[in-house]
């Protein structure tokens, strides 16, 4: 194939991005042809991508995940099993979903909102026929659809109109429940990218590939070359045309246009006195409108409270600031526990995914009519230009073990490309 020429190529495969599926693959790769050489390049400052954990001040052993935050399908996820590996602590505390705690209120309204809600999950699952909205499922007039729209919008990071019905019905995270790692997911991810060869802070701008011998990649501190190369940046970046392809891959790039990310921003709040709220105890802001914060209260047990934001809600939080954000929270919690409860809570941490200027988002969600999309941007293009990461994923995406597979996917893809040197 073309890419078995590249004799005097500064190294054989070049990776782009070190989220989840430049980590996967570049382990992957170590392991089943030791004699390629690998380099990741990395636009920021940190490996991990989307996955990213802090601490929390005056508690070292509390992690915050400002990114990923939950082992999806944690039986089968890769993740779980290589953070026994690596000696991290996977709590098996339930999620709220999973028939962990939730806050208990009126009884007559919560039966009818869940009356609701369920039936338009119905709905959704049981949809025959040409794709189309979410929002399409609705009930006009339905008392509940503002809960409804603001779950839809934690589970895709954009308002309902906007999102694939084919699409949400192929998502499969695999079997549950779901986990948190203690020590954080982004504490995971970039533990197991430590023995990658990789480089950060280097901007990829351009990748060059009209010869067959060769990829020349353009970037902040120079040009390379390899043999083969793997992209793995987000759809946001992609569709932007951050990177230049010459020539151009328009196929890829429109598919990631109409694979675009949603936003899902956290933000941490500290708690003066533990006891002021139940440990590990879930909370939606508001049961009746759709521009309303999901918070998880002392979530591990933790002196901590993580609220979570999607969609346009999100992004005009993300706009006004983190004072905004905060005010928000404060608010939604005072209407639940009373004003006393603003005096206990400080800043901790708060996420910014829509301004990360490498990433431009949190998870890919689909367009109406754009899921099969999912597979085109997969495909390698001319047995030397490989792509991964969580949009590439059939039915995992928007999940870092999604991200993980199609990691090790396109790895075996390249194993494969590649001949032996002699």
């Amino acid at each position: 194939m073309s890419g078995d020429s590249g004799k005097g190529a500064d190294e054989d495969i070049v990776i782009i991005g070190a989220g989840a599926a430049g980590i996967a693959a570049a382990r992957r790769l170590q392991v089943i042809r030791p004699d390629l050489s690998i380099l990741l390049l990395e636009a920021g400052d940190r490996l991990g991508g989307r996955a990213w954990t802090v601490g929390l001040a005056g508690a070292s052993d509390m992690a915050l995940d400002l990114g990923c935050g939950w082992l999806h399908g944690a039986r089968t996820n890769a993740w779980t099993a290589i953070a026994e590996e690596v000696g991290l602590t996977v709590d098996r505390t339930p999620a709220p979903w999973n028939g962990g705690r939730r806050l208990q209120r009126d009884g007559a309204d919560i039966h009818a909102a869940q009356e609701a809600i369920g039936g338009y999950f119905e709905r959704l699952d049981s949809h025959e026929g040409d794709d189309t909205d979410l929002a399409a499922m609705l009930e006009p007039c339905n008392a509940w659809n503002g809960q409804i729209r603001a779950i839809g919008t934690y589970i895709t990071g954009a308002e309902l109109e906007r999102s694939s019905v084919v699409d949400y019905n192929r998502y499969d995270p695999g079997p549950g429940p779901d986990w948190r790692v203690r020590q954080g997911y982004g504490t995971l991810i970039s533990l197991y990218g430590r023995p990658v060869p990789a480089r950060l802070g280097v901007e990829v701008r351009r990748i060059e590939h009209r010869h067959a011998g060769r990829i020349g990649i353009e970037t902040s501190q120079g040009v390379l070359s390899a043999r083969a190369v793997l992209v793995t940046v987000s759809t946001n970046m992609l569709a932007a045309e951050k990177i230049a392809f010459d020539p151009p891959l328009p196929d890829k790039t429109e598919a990631a246009a109409r694979l675009p990310l949603g936003l899902a921003d956290k933000l941490f709040l500290g708690l003066a006195h533990p006891q002021a709220l139940p440990a590990d105890t879930h909370m939606l802001g508001s049961i009746s409108r759709g521009a309303t914060g999901t918070y998880q209260l002392r979530p591990l047990g933790a002196a901590a409270v993580e609220a979570y934001f999607a969609g346009d809600l999100a992004h005009d939080l993300e706009r006004e600031g983190r004072q905004a954000a905060f005010s928000f929270a404060a608010d939604e919690l005072s209407a639940e526990f009373g004003a006393d409860i603003r005096r206990e809570l400080s800043l901790a941490a708060i996420s910014a995914w829509a301004a990360e200027p490498y990433i431009g988002g949190s998870y890919s969600y689909a367009q109406p009519g754009a899921s099969d999309l999912r597979g085109v941007l997969a495909a390698p293009h001319d047995g030397r230009i490989f792509f991964a990461g969580e949009a590439c994923s059939h039915s995992r995406y928007s999940t870092a073990h999604g991200a993980y597979e199609t990691g090790v996917a396109a790895a075996d893809q390249i194993a494969g490309s590649l001949s032996k040197n002699p």
